[in-house]
């Protein structure tokens, strides 16, 4: 158990399949915000977790220290994208966050609180809700047994399968943290220009 605090070893898979289409088609990920891709500020979130792996594109650029695969099918969606990324995180790695890249204002700050929620007694993961108790699954910290779990219950045919298939409708225990603010939540995503201007403005005080 790690000491007094100390962080517990975790993984994290980035989910960086986004085509982007309202941003031009441009893959989302290399998209720069205040002057760094958001997939590296995802990755700067998460900078103690071991391993970091982003499921993506063949061609997307990724950094020398992080490990690059792809979902199968390509194009398949965020379940199979877990699964291809999970399948590279060793079995006693205990806890695994799961993260979209293109959340440029995710803090080292907000995935120890979802470390610290999923680490409850008999919690199988934690995740973020919006203000309507809506879960942003890809936003969050899972145990990587009732991971495996659950994967494995799906079968070998996940294409296309939604996040609640695999996380919100099974019997995980999962905690849901809130985020007080003030500002846009961790969870927050960039889907326009609108979106990537009011984030740079976030994380510059413009």
């Amino acid at each position: 158990m790690p000491s007094m605090g100390e962080q517990r070893p975790y993984a994290a898979v980035v989910l960086a399949g986004g085509a982007g289409r309202r941003l031009g088609g441009v893959a989302k990920p290399v998209l720069p915000v205040a002057g760094q891709p958001m997939l590296h500020r995802v990755l700067a979130a998460v900078a103690g977790a071991d391993p970091r792996v982003v499921v993506g594109p063949d061609q997307l650029p990724v950094p020398p220290d992080v490990a690059h695969t792809q979902e199968q099918p390509p194009g398949g969606g965020p379940v199979p994208a877990i699964a291809a990324g999970l399948a590279l995180v060793p079995d006693g790695v205990p806890d695994l966050a799961v993260l979209a890249a293109d959340l440029p204002l995710l803090t080292g700050a907000a995935i120890r609180r979802l470390l610290d929620a999923a680490a409850g007694p008999g919690r199988d993961g934690a995740v973020f809700v919006d203000s309507a108790g809506r879960p942003q699954w890809l936003c969050g910290v899972w145990r990587t047994g009732p991971l495996r779990a659950r994967l494995a219950a799906l079968g070998p045919e996940l294409a296309g399968l939604s996040m609640r298939r695999l996380l919100g409708d099974g019997d995980l225990s999962v905690a849901r943290l809130t985020d007080p603010g003030p500002g846009p939540p961790p969870w927050w995503d960039c889907d326009t220009d609108a979106d990537l201007q009011r984030a740079a403005a976030e994380l510059t005080g413009g």
